[in-house]
């Protein structure tokens, strides 16, 4: 209340960045997503990398934990990558082990297809995506489900995911090669 009757935007676009980001750290949940975003839209914010990457990594904590998983990783990715360029460790470890709850291990390059996947595993990978089991996959393939289970384990690195449920949001974020 004393934020806003102060006019911190007017003062500083970064005491802005930070009040809009602590009203959205302490809304409802069904605010958070308006209020982040209001915070991460303050004009002149990329000119404090370290601060607007705290408020990436905040709002991606809270959609995570809002179970808003596909939506918390870009904030997360962003917040990584940011910290990662500044050097800032500790910060880059923090938002790769929220990212990593999120089922993601690595952030994935934006707009490419799955290359990298040979063809098989691009295959198995979207059969998992679907919920088959390793032993259906491999029936339905003519495989065992041992070698299903070798290019699963090839494929989720490469992917940048860690469970089947990560698997299908990689491979629905990305068009058909």
């Amino acid at each position: 209340m004393r934020v806003r009757e102060a006019n911190f935007p007017a003062i500083s676009p970064r005491l802005g960045l930070l009040a809009r980001a602590a009203a959205a750290i302490g809304a409802s949940d069904d605010r958070v997503i308006e209020l982040f975003g209001d915070a991460l839209a303050t004009p002149g914010a990329d000119h404090w990398p370290f601060d607007l990457a705290r408020v990436e990594l905040a709002c991606g904590e809270r959609l995570r934990r809002l179970r808003a998983t596909t939506e918390s990783r870009p904030h997360l990715t962003t917040a990584l990558e940011t910290f990662d360029r500044l050097g800032a460790r500790p910060w880059a470890d923090r938002a790769a082990s929220e990212l990593r709850a999120t089922g993601q291990t690595k952030p994935r390059r934006i707009g490419l297809p799955t290359e990298g996947l040979t063809p098989q595993e691009r295959e198995i990978a979207m059969l998992a995506a679907t919920g088959l089991t390793n032993k259906q996959i491999g029936q339905r393939l003519y495989l065992s489900h041992r070698t299903v289970a070798a290019h699963l384990h090839r494929a989720f690195p490469k992917l940048g995911v860690t469970t089947r449920a990560g698997l299908r949001d990689a491979l629905e974020s990305r068009p058909e090669s």
